[in-house]
């Protein structure tokens, strides 16, 4: 069966080429900018405040939540409040307490720290963590037996903003360091269409609020899923409606990329249906849909199943996944019935 591209499509939440670029424009800097999440953004706006009044480094700082969801973009415009510097790293890139201990001495007073992926760092890594959270401190032992010696150095006030799509692999004396912790919830509609509005002004686009909505409505409740439809409805725009984006316009387009009307797209149709055509409608192991599909099992796992699931489309049961009614309706597929104990189409 040919290999899914799952990595790399439209609808994918998952970062790709150019997604993360730190000087993107689209990326809001002041809170007064950022759209949606506001019960995040009003609990935000009253520690930084409470934090400049006393002037005083903000509380560290967990984000978590879904992929696209603006967890990057928070934690810059945090650091543009407080009118610091703002460096950024990954969990995956400290690879060792060295690394840490280089990104740590060289903070300044007040700055914000953020990593990204945070439940990806090492347990050694970690473990230095822990100091320099709680006690802005580090330990660092150098050479070996008789030659050890150990060095204790302070550091300056910082904010740690840690960023995870997994809060659950948290380990509990990490996770309980974070003074702050906020969840990032999925956008409404009506929030991305008005995000896909500012974009469009930033980026010069002509486009009318039915073509934005009907973007918005199609991008998974995510903005950086609908930033990226637009640049990609922007290039049917200029071709096809003397580059104004309207309904019928980015209808079509949308079409064209065979993204309907639920934001899915052809590889998850084509999952849903290798579900109901090879094992009849589920339970089917994780590990064996993978191999069908030719995907691996983590990023069904991680990038597929979760929207799935929230639309109702998809059910995990302990024996396997089971694809729902309304799923098969959606499919123009016939619906399973069960005679006999097994699954079977009318």
């Amino acid at each position: 069966m040919e290999e899914l591209d799952f990595e790399n499509r439209i609808v994918s939440p998952t970062e790709i080429m150019g997604d993360n670029d730190s000087e993107n424009p689209l990326r809001p800097r002041r809170l007064d900018d950022y759209i949606g999440q506001e019960k995040a953004k009003e609990n935000l706006a009253i520690y930084i405040e409470a934090a400049k009044q006393r002037n005083e480094s903000l509380d560290h700082v967990l984000l978590y939540g879904p992929p696209g969801l603006g967890k990057t973009t928070l934690s810059g415009i945090i650091a543009n409040e407080l009118g610091v510097s703002f460096r950024i790293t990954s969990g995956p890139a400290i690879e060792k307490p060295g690394d840490l201990a280089a990104i740590l001495t060289n903070l300044n007073e007040g700055d914000v720290l953020f990593i990204d992926e945070i439940h990806r760092i090492s347990r050694a890594v970690e473990e230095i963590l822990y100091p320099a959270m709680e006690d802005y401190a580090i330990d660092i032992v150098t050479g070996k037996g008789q030659m050890a010696a150990s060095y204790h150095l302070p550091l300056p006030h910082f904010t740690l903003v840690g960023a995870t799509t997994r809060a659950g692999q948290l380990t509990a004396p990490l996770r309980d360091r974070f003074g702050v912790t906020l969840r990032l919830e999925l956008y409404s509609p009506e929030e991305l269409a008005k995000i896909v509005t500012r974009s469009a002004s930033i980026l010069g686009i002509s486009i009318e609020p039915d073509g934005a909505l009907e973007i918005a409505s199609r991008s998974r409740g995510t903005p950086r899923i609908a930033n990226r439809m637009l640049k990609r409805v922007r290039d049917f725009a200029q071709v096809m409606s003397d580059g104004v984006i309207t309904l019928d316009t980015a209808r079509t387009a949308l079409e064209r990329l065979e993204i309907d009307e639920l934001g899915l797209d052809s590889n998850d149709r084509r999952m849903l249906t290798a579900i109901v055509r090879f094992y009849r409608g589920g339970p089917v192991g994780l590990e064996t849909l993978a191999a069908a599909i030719g995907e691996e099992a983590v990023t069904i796992e991680d990038v597929i199943e979760p929207y799935l699931m929230q639309i109702g489309f998809l059910n995990r049961t302990p024996r396997g996944r089971c694809i729902t009614r309304a799923a098969c309706l959606h499919l123009g597929i016939d619906l399973p019935d069960v005679q006999d104990g097994q699954i079977i189409f009318e």
